[in-house]
């Protein structure tokens, strides 16, 4: 899958959005990327996923065992991400603000773990969950994100692969050019602003 067929797939769902919104970051941009609404179609949700593990490297693919997401936004890629690698797929979630394994999701001592993201901006939840598939006794090898908005400079310690990097600009809440400092901003995404 090319750039310009996965931007179809995000059009064609109505998932890249402009306006003004808010990111987790806490940064603001014209640009978002709604992936929740590209995943809802269980078949375009498999096509991305299939598309985002042929761009692993193969002996990292062959060596992952099982796939680990951060909830919210990481549930559905990595569910499909575990089913088009062929491995377990869980998350982890934040129940009193710091992410771990519940609902009897369980990782042996070493397992060789792919973590998966929908979308990488400052790589902060990303990290967050490494350190608690880490904690759980798991072994990141390897991070995957559907989007990699950091404009390639997100370091998360581990090789990361994202299906599609987008660069569309972010800016701090001082920085606002005027026609996002004209219009009210928006808070799309599940996680509170850092």
């Amino acid at each position: 899958m090319d750039k310009d067929a996965i931007l179809d797939e995000f059009r064609r769902s109505e998932a890249l959005l402009e306006g003004h919104f808010l990111l987790s970051s806490g940064r603001h941009s014209g640009h978002y990327l709604q992936c929740a609404r590209v995943l809802m179609d269980p078949r375009r949700a498999a096509r991305l996923a299939e598309a985002l593990a042929a761009e692993l490297p193969a002996d990292l693919r062959n060596a992952i065992e099982a796939v680990v997401s951060p909830a919210m936004g990481g549930v559905v890629v990595g569910h499909e991400m575990g089913r088009a690698l062929g491995v377990p797929a869980m998350f982890v979630e934040r129940p009193t603000g710091t992410f771990e394994l519940r609902r009897g999701f369980a990782l042996a001592p070493g397992t060789r773990v792919l973590m998966v993201e929908d979308v990488v901006t400052t790589g902060l939840s990303s990290r967050e969950a490494i350190k608690a598939i880490d904690a759980a006794g798991g072994r990141v090898i390897a991070a995957a994100a559907l989007v990699d908005r950091s404009a390639g400079s997100v370091d998360l310690g581990v090789p990361f692969t994202p299906l599609i990097a987008i660069d569309f600009p972010t800016y701090a809440p001082d920085e606002l050019p005027a026609h996002l400092a004209s219009t009210p901003a928006t808070k799309p995404g599940s996680r509170a602003v850092a």
